[in-house]
């Protein structure tokens, strides 16, 4: 979207905030090594939290806990297509079995080049394709996995396919990558599996839908190796591991290519080997999505996933890759409704080292409404600090994948969502799905082009552009320069209308940004935003005036 240069302009601005106070130490005091809560707390985008911090110095570390450079250039793209394709498209499924024979995934074309032209319509500034969903079909012909496009009609490259296009458009890439894998699942208990889901049915209990798929599949093993969750040893292993034949092995030898050694178990090394592919191929990737979902953890199967080896080799491979579930990455909002919180703070707490953990160690649920009031960062439970915003995901369709008989959400319910989500201080993950034939459908088009449409033109420019007030508006739009962190937690709008200052508005956090839609127009002269309470010292961007355009018309 193009609005951060309307937010340039200037404006009237009313802030307070309270100065901290610094203890002098006397000139007659002997000096002593500092503690590490006598030294000065500098920004950082993760901080410990000491057993000496008082509740001031922890709140003061908040205040101070800031983006890293990947973070805060994924802040400023807004909107993100989110593109579900895969063997679901062509089984009529949300979620696979793993037993699907990959001559299943035949599209007729797959014309990426309109996918980009329908996300862009949307105002999307990056892409995510589903490199491999919870079924295990890979859509990019890996050296590791027998279940890949490799094996379907024409061996088509869909991510490599896809990041061409999205480059050539102009978009950031990102990559969702399912540490689950029904394909990998070991076929002796897979079978044991779908005895006990007959014996189940037989019995009249009701069926899961990981259950169901897998009694419609009966007779069928997974397609992979048998990898996931099989009890193998961990054991040294090296990245990249290569193949007979292999193509980087000169490469390798040569140290073009990076080499890890790792202590994994066999789905780990699998997994890692397939992170390797894809940053090393099809690189850079700007985000890195990690998937928490486990289709068959109720079933009695489960991988213990070594993420802290996940995220150092990531790191390593592209430091600035903003990894969800990840650290210095980004956290899901907690629904998938693509709507955030009315109070939504990129600052939150862990209750464990966020580099050891996915999901970034909350000591409380994604799905909590608080996730980072000054009563979660100063519980007994928080151990730090991290930079960690949010990411709203929705999909255009009742399901993720592309079913025939569903419609499309309407422009005025994006432009609602657009506002409850990148207005709230998160990212709006907006899932697009194609159709069997490789293009987005007509109707898909027309609402991601008419929601676009409007929000340019409501949000493209400050009302004020055009020259000296009154001004008549409906949206008010806030912003924190979050390079210094997130601070403000509760504010005032005031507007001088015929003469007399009056409340419109009022919210608690701002953050990267913030949409304040009014439940009338208001017609003024001069706007001016009152802080009432703070984190510390107020960075804000300058005010912006917008009127709301019908996504209709």
């Amino acid at each position: 979207m193009a609005l951060r240069s309307t937010r340039r302009i200037l404006c009237a601005l009313a802030l307070t905030a309270a100065a901290a106070l610094v203890p002098v130490q006397s000139s007659l005091a002997r000096p002593s090594p500092a503690g590490p809560c006598d030294r000065p707390v500098r920004p950082a985008s993760q901080m410990a939290v000491e057993p000496c911090d008082t509740p001031a110095r922890i709140i003061d570390k908040a205040a101070h806990t800031i983006p890293t450079k990947g973070q805060l250039a994924w802040q400023q793209r807004e909107v993100t297509a989110f593109t579900h394709f895969g063997m679901n498209t062509f089984t009529g499924r949300e979620w696979g079995s793993g037993t699907e024979d990959e001559k299943l995934f035949a599209p007729s074309a797959i014309d990426v080049d309109q996918w980009m032209r329908a996300y862009k319509a949307a105002g999307a500034e990056q892409v995510m394709l589903t490199t491999k969903h919870h079924d295990g079909f890979v859509l990019y012909p890996s050296r590791y996995t027998p279940h890949s496009v490799a094996a379907a009609p024409g061996r088509p490259d869909v991510v490599g396919a896809y990041v061409r296009a999205a480059r050539r458009a102009g978009l950031k890439v990102g990559i969702y990558l399912s540490p689950s894998d029904g394909a990998e699942l070991p076929h002796a208990w897979h079978a044991r599996w779908v005895e006990e889901i007959r014996k189940k049915q037989q019995e009249g209990k009701p069926l899961s839908l990981p259950e169901r798929v897998a009694l419609e599949d009966a007779g069928h093993a997974p397609r992979g190796l048998g990898r996931f969750g099989n009890g193998s040893k961990v054991t040294g292993r090296t990245l990249p591991t290569l193949v007979p034949g292999d193509s980087r092995a000169a490469a390798v030898r040569s140290g073009r290519l990076p080499v890890f050694h790792v202590q994994a178990d066999d789905y780990d090394a699998y997994y890692l080997n397939q992170v390797y592919e894809l940053f090393t191929q099809y690189g850079p990737i700007d985000e890195l999505w990690l998937d928490g979902a486990n289709p068959w953890s109720d079933s009695g199967i489960t991988q213990k996933y070594n993420v802290a080896q996940w995220f150092k080799v990531i790191h390593r491979l592209s430091p600035d890759t903003v990894v969800f579930a990840g650290p210095q990455g980004a956290r899901w909002v907690g629904n998938e409704n693509g709507i955030a919180r009315e109070t939504e703070w990129s600052v939150t707490p862990s209750a464990r080292d966020p580099w050891t953990v996915m999901a970034g160690g909350l000591p409380n649920d994604s799905t909590d409404p608080d996730i980072g009031s000054r009563a979660r960062l100063l519980a007994p439970t928080t151990k730090y600090l991290q930079w960690y915003p949010a990411e709203a995901d929705v999909s255009l369709r009742a399901g993720w994948f592309h079913h025939p008989g569903e419609r499309p959400k309407t422009p005025a319910q994006l432009m609602d969502l657009y506002e409850r989500s990148v207005g709230r201080n998160a990212s709006l993950l907006l899932n697009v799905p194609p159709a069997k034939g490789g293009r987005i459908a007509p109707e898909d088009v027309a609402s991601l082009t008419a929601f676009g449409t409007a929000v340019r033109a409501t949000y493209g420019r400050d009302l004020r552009a055009a020259g000296p007030g009154p001004w008549t508006f409906d949206r008010i739009g806030l912003a924190e320069d979050i390079r210094y962190g997130q601070r403000v937690e509760r504010f005032a709008v005031r507007a001088r209308t015929g003469g007399q200052w009056v409340t419109v508005a009022r919210g608690t956090t701002i953050g990267h940004r913030r949409i304040l839609a009014l439940p009338k127009p208001v017609t003024a002269d001069a706007v001016r935003v009152v802080v009432e309470q703070a984190r510390g010292r107020i960075r804000l961007e300058p005010v912006t005036l917008h009127r709301g355009v019908d996504p209709a018309r």
